[in-house]
C-alpha cells in the first residue's frame, strides 16, 4: 500500500523560503511521476512541479519557474520542493502525489496516490 506524508509547510513573509518534503512508502513502481500540486480555497487544483522517477526530468508550472526546485532522494523515496521568493499567490494547501506511469506529469487527473497536504501561507 502506497502512503505519502508531507511536511515542511508553514507561514512565511513575502520573499521568504520554505522546503516541503514528502516521504513515500510502499512505492515499487519502476518508472512514473512524482509531483507537487496545490489548491487554494475556491480554486482548482493545479500542478506545481513534477519529476519523472526514472529519468529525473523535471517539470514546472510557469508561475513557479525560477523560484521553485523539485528534487528526489530515490533511496529514501522522498520528494522535496524548495520554494524561494514566495508570493502571496503561492498560499495554498500543497499535496504530493505519485503515479506508476510516465506522461503528463503536471496533470493530476491520473495520479492515484495522494498525501494529506501541508499548508503554505505567504503574507506581506
Amino acid at each position: 500500500q502506497v502512503q505519502l506524508a508531507e511536511s515542511g509547510g508553514g507561514s512565511v513573509q513575502v520573499g521568504g523560503s520554505l522546503t516541503l518534503s514528502c516521504a513515500a512508502s510502499g512505492y515499487t513502481y519502476s518508472s512514473g511521476c512524482m509531483g507537487w500540486f496545490r489548491q487554494a480555497p475556491g480554486k482548482e487544483r493545479e500542478g506545481v512541479a513534477a519529476i519523472s522517477t526514472g529519468r529525473g526530468s523535471t517539470y514546472y508550472a510557469d508561475s513557479v519557474k525560477g523560484r521553485f526546485t523539485i528534487s528526489q532522494d530515490t533511496a529514501k523515496k522522498t520528494l522535496y520542493l524548495q520554494m524561494n521568493s514566495l508570493k502571496p499567490e503561492d498560499t495554498a494547501m500543497y499535496y504530493c502525489a505519485i503515479k506508476p506511469y510516465f506522461g503528463a506529469c503536471l496533470v493530476g487527473t491520473w495520479y492515484r496516490d495522494w498525501g494529506q497536504g501541508t499548508q503554505v501561507t505567504v503574507s506581506s
